[in-house]
């Protein structure tokens, strides 16, 4: 008998409608916000249960497992009967269905898997696609996959998208203008309380949370309690949020629920339930709209979110917390106004909302894309370029999600699905995680394979520890809830891939096994074969990422890890490893197999500063072994030596005589330009074939380098095909005849060439010499007999006339056996003393 209750929800009204809307159109939007009964009546009423209309076979999509029993235990309760009658529901692992069942709830990632078997969905008649408006990847690609049944196969099949939101145009465009029913709720007024911390708090990083925050959104919700009647819902991001705050309000007047897809059934069925006693509901985001909480009146939101992400780069997916959007939190304030004004105590200043999203980022834009890619290409669509998305998918997620399928052999390189793909796929795992099942029941037999993948298919919690191995031996004994769980996970995989029975590889080496056929890129080796005391040995994992172990790990300093779990804390440059298992090199070598490669290379070490020529055997990053090659490849090592020009410099490895030719030609660039050549560094490096060959190809190591005769390699740059490089002397000599007879070497290491001479050697000479055809001067260093400088002039004729005076009173005293005439302009140039007085 039906519940009276049905006819008090406020969606009652709008079913009309909905019934006109699908006769003439055959889609509709339905725009209901939370508590109106969109997720519980409108099925019944689709199927036929409320009247004595035509009986029809409705299936219900929800994105949360916990949103699907929740839903269909209230339609069974308003049936009044229990489910698995004429309501069902199923999810991956269990199924509660009967004869006689006509509304199935079911999640989004089922709804995909029964396409892929039988894209007709045989005796379905309506399909409810349930909180479209969460944008969860399963939902838009069911979305895509039902518009193409209708469009090929089943006109006939009604399509309901149901959204807790009024932003419908861009759902009802996709279905082709589908109709809009619109159901209005009894809004009651919520007042905002805007509650920051009284101290600035870190901003989330990864999944971590400054727990000064969390401390914070305890004291609000003791507060609330305080201030208000009624129960109170908190929004946090995560699990391990609810159980820190859970246990800060140890001792208050309230039942303190935690709410999340992890939590035991009676516990959401507790939080699901009106109760008598006060309670304060500890919630993620799945209270939003996906389930309504009854007696709630105030609402504390932590104004956090979690959405996933992808490091292409560094090999790592995993969630991240983030700023709850603008909508989300309008979201979670209305489920304090449902059944009576309430209250929303928001943990955060109000000028913030300025900085905050309006919507929640579609998963499709964030998420890692190989199972939709392989989905996708089951599909017959590999670019799912012709599915009606509500967001195309990015063009480099697809191309990495495509590679990784072409690693694991579940597509062709045209993309197309292999076989093995269509395999991957009918497990409801992951590609990675079916590729470990299936691989790994061969090489470890079907239920340790089974086991070990389990364990990767839902997290254990962090308080097991991050030894996989240890944890796998831990759950076998243990009876709590997530143990339950895995039991449920285990005997459906074993259901979904051949029995194969066990092989003598131990346990510690088969969950190593599975872990690295599942995720290959992220076996580590220790950089370091024993690390000291009470420091944790780095890794490096084969896709190339640092990785360390966390503080208080269980691992130990193990050679080799499979990791399943890691991420990448703040302001570090190393991944953080979370979850792994022991592995072995030869392990390491089975699994990851496709990463595996030889090759002769020849670079230059930077470190060693040196030409390197080996064999090299690695896995992915990881280098195995190596040895000298005997012979490498001429032009190979003739690179590697440019590349140590290149890095180090020209002027560094190569032995310039100073001073030397490219002192010289280096003037008369500057002075004169063309035709004399640019003998920078960089300007060499360009021209080495015309003036390091053929020296540098003979050369094979950096000693060979500092042997070149730099001299004679770069007289090949000379201007000899315009006659100019016989005027080298005349232009820049390298050394100048002086009075006296000598000949002294100019010095062009600076900007203006220097001619340092001593002082007596040149008596009678009035005018500076000038270089670079008169262009410019010498700076003359004028020198005492001792060698030591004395004076400084670029204009002898002034510098006789005015300084010579005071250079003479100041050196006659010590040196007076050097002539020093009153007039040096007539005097004769002399090298030697003056023996007379």
């Amino acid at each position: 008998m039906l519940n009276p209750a049905w006819r008090e929800l406020p969606v009652r009204t709008a079913l009309p409608a909905l019934h006109r809307a699908l006769d003439g159109h055959g889609t509709a939007v339905l725009a209901a916000p939370p508590g109106t009964g969109k997720t519980t009546l409108v099925p019944l009423a689709l199927a036929g249960l409320l009247s004595d209309g035509a009986a029809r076979r409705v299936l219900v999509a929800e994105p949360r497992r916990l949103a699907v029993r929740a839903a269909a235990r209230r339609m069974a309760w308003l049936l009044g009967e229990a489910i698995g009658g004429r309501v069902g529901y199923t999810v991956r692992g269990e199924r509660r269905v009967g004869p006689e069942t006509v509304v199935e709830v079911v999640t989004t990632g089922v709804l995909l898997q029964r396409l892929q078997r039988d894209q007709e969905l045989p005796g379905v008649d309506v399909v409810v696609l349930d909180e479209c408006h969460e944008r969860h990847l399963d939902a838009d690609t069911s979305l895509a996959f039902l518009l193409d049944v209708r469009a090929a196969l089943r006109p006939e099949l009604r399509l309901v998208c149901a959204s807790a939101t009024s932003d419908t145009e861009a759902w009802a465009e996709l279905l082709g203008g589908a109709p809009v029913v619109e159901a209005h709720g009894v809004s009651h007024p919520v007042d905002v309380v805007w509650a920051p911390p009284p101290r600035a708090v870190r901003p989330a990083h990864g999944t971590r949370v400054d727990p000064a925050l969390l401390d914070h959104v305890a004291a609000v919700a003791r507060r609330a309690l305080a201030e208000q009647d009624g129960d109170v819902l908190c929004f946090l991001p995560g699990v391990g949020e609810i159980a820190r705050v859970a246990g800060q309000l140890a001792g208050v007047d309230a039942e303190v629920l935690q709410l999340h897809g992890r939590a035991p059934q009676a516990v959401q069925d507790a939080a699901l339930t009106p109760s008598s006693s006060r309670r304060v509901v500890l919630a993620t985001s799945v209270a939003e709209s996906s389930l309504t909480v009854p007696g709630v009146r105030v609402v504390v939101d932590a104004g956090l979110a979690r959405e996933p992400r992808t490091d292409h780069a560094r090999g790592l997916a995993g969630l991240v917390t983030v700023r709850a959007s603008l909508a989300a939190a309008r979201q979670r304030a209305g489920r304090a106004g449902r059944e009576a004004p309430g209250t929303v105590y928001r943990c955060w200043h109000e000028a913030e909302d300025a900085r905050a999203a309006r919507f929640p980022t579609p998963e499709i834009a964030l998420a890692d894309l190989t199972g939709f890619a392989l989905q996708a290409a089951c599909w017959g669509d590999p670019d799912a370029t012709g599915l009606a998305l509500p967001d195309a998918p990015p063009a480099g997620a697809m191309a990495a999600a495509r590679q990784t399928l072409q690693a694991l052999g579940a597509v062709d390189p045209d993309g197309r699905a292999t076989p093995r793909g269509v395999r991957l796929a009918r497990t409801g795992l992951h590609p990675r995680l079916g590729r470990a099942l299936v691989d790994g029941a061969t090489a470890v037999g079907a239920r340790r394979a089974a086991e070990v993948v389990a364990l990767l298919s839902e997290e254990p919690p962090r308080a097991l520890g991050d030894d996989l191995g240890a944890v796998w031996r831990s759950v076998k004994d243990s009876r709590d809830p997530y143990t339950g769980r895995w039991r449920e996970e285990v005997r459906r995989l074993l259901r979904a891939t051949s029995d194969e029975p066990a092989t003598p590889l131990p346990d510690a080496t088969a969950a190593g096994l599975v872990v690295a056929l599942a995720f290959p890129e992220r076996v580590a080796r220790a950089r370091v074969d024993k690390p000291a005391p009470g420091e944790r040995s780095p890794y490096l994992m084969a896709s190339g990422t640092a990785a360390e172990l966390a503080p208080g790990t269980a691992l130990g300093a193990l050679p080799w890890l499979a990791v399943a779990v890691a991420d990448r804390p703040a302001g570090s440059h190393s991944a953080r490893i979370l979850h792994a298992a022991a592995l072995d090199e030869d392990t390491a070598r089975l699994a990851g197999a496709p990463l595996l490669t030889a090759r002769e290379e020849v670079h230059w070490d930077t470190r060693r500063g040196e030409v390197v020529s080996r064999r090299v055997e690695s896995l992915g990053a990881i280098e195995l072994s190596e040895k000298p090659l005997d012979r490498p490849d001429r032009a190979l090592v003739r690179a590697a030596l440019l590349e140590g020009l290149t890095r180090e410099g020209v002027s560094t490895l190569l032995t310039w005589p100073s001073p030397g030719l490219r002192e010289r030609l280096s003037f008369l660039h500057a002075s004169i330009g063309d035709p004399w050549p640019d003998v920078s560094d960089e300007a060499l490096l360009d021209r080495a074939e015309e003036w390091l060959e053929p020296e540098l190809s003979r050369a094979r190591r950096r000693t060979d380098l500092a042997r070149i005769d730099t001299t004679s390699a770069l007289q090949r740059l000379l201007p000899w095909a315009t006659g100019e490089a016989g005027r080298l002397d005349e232009l820049a000599p390298e050394r100048i005849t002086v009075p006296s007879g000598s000949k002294i070497r100019v010095d062009y290491s600076t900007e203006r060439p220097v001619l340092a001479v001593k002082l007596q050697e040149l008596f009678g000479w009035t005018t500076t010499p000038t270089l670079a055809a008169g262009r410019v001067p010498l700076t003359i260093h004028l020198l005492s007999p001792a060698g030591r400088p004395a004076a400084v002039t670029g204009d002898l004729e002034s510098f006789w006339r005015d300084g010579y005076r005071a250079v003479r009173a100041d050196l006659r005293g010590r040196y007076p056996r050097h002539p020093w005439p009153e007039d040096p302009t007539t005097a004769e140039p002399t090298r030697r003393t003056n023996t007379r007085k």
